[in-house]
C-alpha cells in the first residue's frame, strides 16, 4: 500500500501537500509566537499596573508629605506668633512701668522744688526764687542744660520710649521663624 502512494501522488498532489506541510510549519510557528507575545504582553500590563500602584503611592506619600508640612507651618506661625505676642506684652508692661518710675520722679523733684521754693518765702529771709541753687541741685545735669522739669521728663520719656523699643526689635530679631522647637535663637544679640 505505501507504494501506491506515489502513484496516486501526482504533481499537484505533492505540491498540495507541500503546502499543507508549509502552512502546518507557519502555524505552528504562529502559535509559539502567539504564546511569547502573549507572556510579553502580561509582563508589560504587569509592568504598567505596578508603575500606575507606584505612581498612585508617590502622589499619596506627596499629598501627606504637603499636608504635614502644612500643619508644622501653621504650628510653627502660632508658636511664632505666641512668642511675638509674649515679647510685646513684656515690652509694654516694662515701658509702662518705667514711664510711671519717670514720672514719679519727676513729679517728686517738681514737688521738692516747690517745697524747697515755698519754705524759702517764708521766714524774715529774703525770698528765693524756685530757680535758685535749691532747685537747681534737685534738677541735676539737665538743668545745667537749660531744659526745665518738663522738658526733662519727655525727654526721659522718649529716652525710654527708644530703649524700649530696641530691646524689643532684639527680642523679635531672635524669634526663630525656621526652628519648630519652641525656643528662641541663642546665637544673637539681646
Amino acid at each position: 500500500m505505501i507504494a501506491m502512494i506515489p502513484r496516486l501522488i501526482n504533481v499537484q498532489g505533492a505540491f498540495g501537500i507541500a503546502a499543507s506541510l508549509a502552512l502546518l510549519g507557519l502555524l505552528l510557528i504562529q502559535k509559539s509566537e502567539t504564546r511569547h507575545w502573549r507572556k510579553q504582553s502580561q509582563g508589560f500590563e504587569t509592568l504598567h499596573r505596578a508603575e500606575q500602584q507606584a505612581h498612585a503611592q508617590t502622589v499619596a506619600n506627596y499629598r501627606v508629605a504637603a499636608e504635614t508640612a502644612r500643619r508644622a507651618d501653621a504650628a510653627n506661625r502660632d508658636r511664632v506668633l505666641g512668642a511675638q505676642q509674649d515679647i510685646n506684652e513684656r515690652t509694654i508692661d516694662a515701658y509702662e512701668a518705667r514711664l510711671g518710675d519717670a514720672r514719679a520722679v519727676a513729679n517728686r523733684v517738681r514737688g521738692e522744688a516747690g517745697a524747697t521754693a515755698s519754705h524759702s518765702g517764708s521766714g524774715r529771709a529774703a525770698p528765693v526764687s524756685a530757680a535758685g541753687p535749691a532747685a537747681r541741685a534737685a534738677d541735676g545735669p539737665a538743668a545745667q542744660d537749660g531744659l526745665s522739669l518738663a522738658e526733662r521728663l519727655i525727654a526721659t520719656e522718649q529716652a525710654i520710649q527708644l530703649d524700649e523699643l530696641i530691646k524689643w526689635v532684639r527680642a523679635q530679631a531672635a524669634v526663630d521663624n525656621e526652628g519648630g522647637d519652641g525656643s528662641i535663637s541663642k546665637g544673637r544679640n539681646r
